[in-house]
């Protein structure tokens, strides 16, 4: 039962943080607030909130970093199979290093590059974004924790 009571609280979690980003990216026409691995970082953040990999440093700053290295690698560098592969691999090694690991950030590069974005990707949807999963998931931990 505690099982199912958890698993339905990370899905109801994923729903009110993606959700808001949606609500809120279809009401502000020129802000995109919603990115495909924000919903890996909802399993994450909701599903296993006590993994390192879930942890706000984690999630706000590991898709930051590989975020601003996809920006560079488009703006400055320019968009190849090879500088596909550079900018990931590059935004795997930033992370670790930076103890920032969070996988779903690892597609970041991949996604910017291939989309085009620019430096306003960084603040949205990246930054806003990242940080309403964080502040959502931890509204919903301190309730996780008072069930369990």
């Amino acid at each position: 039962m505690k099982n199912i009571i958890l698993a339905l609280l990370a899905g109801f979690g994923a729903f009110l943080a993606i959700g808001l980003l949606a609500l809120l990216d279809a009401t502000l026409t020129e802000v995109a607030l919603l990115m495909a691995p924000f919903g890996a970082t909802a399993v994450l953040v909701f599903g296993l909130p006590e993994s390192p990999l879930a942890q706000p440093k984690n999630v706000i700053f590991g898709h930051l970093i590989t975020a601003f290295i996809g920006v560079f690698f488009t703006q400055i560098i320019a968009v190849s199979p090879l500088s596909l592969a550079m900018a990931t691999g590059l935004g795997v090694s930033a992370m670790l290093l930076t103890k920032t690991t969070h996988p779903p950030a690892g597609a970041n590069p991949l996604l910017i590059m291939l989309t085009g974005q620019s430096w306003g990707f960084l603040l949205t949807p990246v930054l806003v974004g990242a940080v309403v999963l964080v502040l959502v998931g931890k509204s919903l931990l301190i309730l996780r924790r008072k069930l369990v």
